[in-house]
């Protein structure tokens, strides 16, 4: 059983996933910190924040730089790892946003693992060293010094977007996934014998082309469809979850780009609903959403520091926000990208992984289209690797 899962971990190759998850998060820490905490005996803080549009917080070359982490958690396998890491950058006079997704496969010598057990490491080091080791590792990646952590747990999310009322999203084209994996079912047997398993574990770990299809076939019980009509969808907190992380979708909905693009909706869908006044001056929602968020991230955002953010927020209402992803790019159509998958071998303890193309722990190109992407936006990824 356990080779099912190894294989399965090979043939997933995550870009830019559960983008929506951890931004979301995010906003709702920003708005809701301090008002929280005040808004119940204060309601000139209320004003204050309202009015008052100055943000004063530490910033990296008058950017405000935050690394967004998102993490199973509960019960699921290895719950510190990450699932999503993303190296946000804020610029106020541009008013834009840039998001960095750095894919979790990607290998560290530093590490001599995958970037995504940073975090935990570093917590199973001492209790929050976690986003220290995060954020030292993440900077060294993309070459931008990083002001402020965020670890959310995904499950907070889902509950956040249940307690705003869901979230009202336009769906550009229809949406069929038939193979979505259902969260709790990874291991179950699906009535199939352990002679079958057996002879199928054997089969897809000597196989070079299965997929997870195959596994869909063989474990129909482990997955589900999920269906979007085009036009106006009402979601809740699961739907709009299943809505962001598909990734087998039918036609161009299965691609990379439309999956960035589905975030992106939700993002600024969520981001409206707990920015409108519906939201703010309904106590019920505002502790609702509180309780539910304090106990799902982790950060090293002082308190002190929360009215800031709030005001970051406001003043953020209709930021440009951009994405740009770490990959290997689009053979098919042409498209170049910053990272290759090489041949598993000691080097990478026999692991499904990704390097930069230029050479493994060489992460100077990567630093240049980062800086580039901060700075100009829209940078094109050379069909020629440059090193150093």
């Amino acid at each position: 059983m356990l080779l099912i899962f190894q294989k399965l971990s090979k043939m997933r190759k995550r870009n830019n996933k559960n983008l929506i998850v951890i931004l979301g998060i995010l906003i709702a820490v920003l708005i809701l910190g301090k008002v929280l905490l005040l808004a119940v005996k204060y309601s000139p803080v209320l004003l204050q924040l309202v009015f008052n549009k100055e943000v004063s917080l530490k910033t990296s070359n008058e950017n405000i730089n935050i690394l967004l982490l998102g993490i199973g958690g509960g019960k699921h396998d290895g719950p510190n790892l990450s699932d999503t890491i993303i190296f946000a950058s804020i610029s106020q006079p541009k008013n834009k946003i840039t998001l960095v997704s750095i894919p979790r496969d990607l290998w560290v010598p530093d590490l001599s693992a995958r970037v995504n057990v940073a975090y935990a490491q570093g917590e199973n080091q001492t209790r929050g060293g976690g986003l220290v080791l995060a954020k030292a590792v993440a900077s060294k990646i993309v070459g931008q010094s990083i002001d402020y952590g965020v670890r959310v747990d995904f499950a907070g999310f889902v509950k956040a977007i249940d307690v705003v009322g869901g979230l009202d999203i336009s769906v550009g084209d229809v949406l069929d996934d038939y193979i979505y994996p259902v969260d709790g079912k990874e291991g179950n047997s699906c009535e199939k014998s352990d002679e079958e398993i057996k002879v199928f574990t054997e089969t897809i770990a000597t196989s070079s082309v299965s997929t997870e299809q195959d596994l869909a076939q063989f474990f129909p019980c482990r997955y589900e469809h999920i269906h979007f009509n085009k036009g106006q969808n009402h979601m809740n907190g699961m739907q709009a979850l299943q809505f962001v992380r598909s990734r087998h979708a039918l036609g161009d909905e299965g691609t990379d780009f439309a999956r960035s693009a589905r975030q992106q909706k939700v993002i600024k869908g969520f981001k409206d609903k707990v920015l409108s006044v519906g939201t703010l001056i309904n106590p019920a929602k505002v502790l609702g959403l509180y309780d539910i968020l304090k106990t799902s991230i982790d950060t090293d955002i002082k308190q002190d520091e929360f009215d800031d953010f709030i005001r970051l927020a406001q003043n953020l209402k209709n930021a440009d926000i951009k994405s740009a992803v770490l990959d290997y790019g689009d053979e098919q159509n042409g498209r170049a990208g910053l990272l290759i998958n090489p041949v598993p071998s000691d080097d990478y303890n026999f692991a499904w992984v990704l390097i930069p193309r230029v050479g493994s722990g060489d992460f100077s190109e990567i630093q240049k289209y980062v800086t580039c992407e901060i700075t100009k936006g829209n940078c094109p990824v050379s069909q020629t690797p440059t090193a150093k």
